[in-house]
């Protein structure tokens, strides 16, 4: 994070939640890039976010009351994001009241309604706020026609209306067009980096639906969440824990119960620490989903992945692996679309031996035990990407950065500057756009990749990278460290 000038959120709202802890201490963001806490980065929210500007401000407020991260002046937000009014939040209660036991399991942060709201091209954007008169008028209409569809629903329109002249001035100052400026500072060289939040398989169009965001949490939010030409993205990289979790309804198919004292959920849970930071709900758990992961690189085009939470397994005297789903006896090559067949689906493991030593202190993927490098060679293995970054302990600097040998944006590139030219490989003109996906990046594992372990692609005789299944190693290419 610190290598990189800008970082961006480019859709949701306060629904996501990441944590991250700093020399022991832990800080919660919602809407705020994580970005924020390089003191040499500006953060951008970009035109794909939604954002409740009360929780905005009390996130800057309670970051640099800490004395520890000048924010407000290194805040961007976009003029074209739209806004998450509180009657919006309550709307969303309601809406998901109305579903009793078939909820969602929103958070009810008013997510879905801003964006209906966007859709409905009667939304309110940040930018209004320039114009108080405009604002006013757009205001009182929205909450009428708000009034109207939820009968019952009352609405200060004149208190909220005050809030926002108070706060008018102090958001217009940190409002601008992110398109720009985003694309001036690539073409100026700047390193961009682009926080995802949620998962893949929360997508309003590739995920587990009904049960999703109401925005896409996967690599088309970045080109129209912050207005950027996919010839501009470098790396594209998936965060995924060592398990999986969920919060809210929704199939499962790894699932394990949490609510039984001494077993594998409950250890996954606690020692995890799985409670969702935006509701604090308790987080489901289960095994690790290959298939649904290979479906998100799929979609995404991951160039490596982020392996976190790699210590919460250790202590487990075995480690399972959902490596295929099977439904009516046959193995299956798609990820289901319907719920009903996801309900049925039968997931095949794979058992690998645990661990019981501690990793919290590894920093190279040699001090890892044998079991634990296992089994991230297996994950690495079955999908075909490299795992770059292990994540040891909860600590944002307890992890294991194998370096550019198992990155495949380095890769490609070397190869491609190799083919063009006899100089030294160089980065073409502007900057880089590195996108990270937080969350489940839930594949198929038919076609499985020969046994052995993973290496970081070659050049390939048509000059492209190409992967090796057999006879590999661990071990990156001549001339990169682990």
């Amino acid at each position: 994070m610190s290598e990189y000038d800008v970082c961006a959120r480019v859709a949701g709202g306060s629904n996501a939640g990441h944590t991250i802890v700093v020399d022991g201490k832990k800080y919660k963001f919602h809407l705020l890039p994580s970005g924020i806490l390089n003191e040499k980065a500006t953060c951008i929210v970009g035109n794909g976010v939604v954002i409740h500007l009360p929780s905005f401000l009390e996130e800057i407020d309670a970051l640099e009351k800490s004395g520890d991260v000048d924010a407000e002046s290194r805040i961007l937000l976009s003029d074209r994001a739209h806004i998450v009014f509180d009657f919006h939040q309550e709307v969303d209660g309601v809406i998901e009241n109305r579903l009793g036991r078939n909820k969602i399991g929103t958070t009810k942060k008013g997510i879905g309604p801003a964006y209906a709201s966007k859709i409905s091209r009667n939304g309110i954007r940040i930018g209004d706020l320039r114009n108080m008169d405009f604002f006013e008028m757009r205001f009182r209409e929205l909450a009428n026609a708000h009034m109207r569809a939820f009968p019952g629903l009352v609405i200060d329109v004149e208190g909220q209306l005050a809030y926002y002249r108070s706060i008018a001035d102090r958001i217009s100052a940190m409002t601008t067009d992110t398109i720009e400026y985003t694309n001036d500072a690539y073409e100026s060289g700047k390193r961009i980096l682009i926080e995802g939040a949620n998962a893949t398989m929360l997508d309003i169009d590739f995920g587990t639906y009904p049960y999703v965001t109401s925005s896409n949490p996967s690599i088309g939010s970045v080109l129209t969440g912050l207005g950027v030409s996919p010839k501009k993205i470098r790396g594209i990289y998936g965060t995924t824990k060592a398990y999986c979790t969920r919060v809210g309804e929704g199939p499962f198919p790894t699932e394990l119960e949490r609510e039984v004292p001494g077993s594998i959920g409950e250890h996954l849970g606690i020692v995890g620490a799985e409670w969702g930071t935006t509701t604090g709900r308790a987080r489901r758990v289960g095994w690790l989903d290959i298939p649904q992961m290979h479906y998100s690189t799929m979609i995404n085009g991951f160039t490596a992945l982020n392996l976190t939470k790699l210590d919460v397994l250790t202590g487990l005297p075995e480690v399972k692996i959902g490596r295929a789903y099977m439904h009516d006896g046959k193995i299956m090559n798609t990820m289901p679309s319907c719920l009903k067949t996801m309900s049925e689906i039968e997931v095949i493991y794979e058992t690998l031996p645990g661990w019981t030593e501690d990793i919290s202190k590894a920093r190279n993927f040699e001090d890892l035990p044998e079991n634990a490098r296992r089994y991230v060679l297996r994950v690495q293995e079955l999908l075909g990407v490299p795992v770059r970054w292990i994540g040891c302990g909860a600590n944002r600097l307890d992890m294991i950065d194998r370096g550019e040998g198992w990155d495949l944006s380095s890769s490609a590139e070397t190869v491609a500057d190799d083919e063009t030219s006899e100089e030294p490989a160089s980065h073409p003109p502007g900057g880089k756009v590195d996108i990270t996906f937080n969350g489940p990046i839930f594949f198929n594992p038919i076609n499985p990749v020969v046994a052995g372990s993973y290496s970081p692609p070659a050049a390939a005789s048509d000059g492209k990278a190409s992967f090796q299944s057999s006879a590999m190693t661990h071990e990156p290419p001549a001339g990169t460290a682990d």
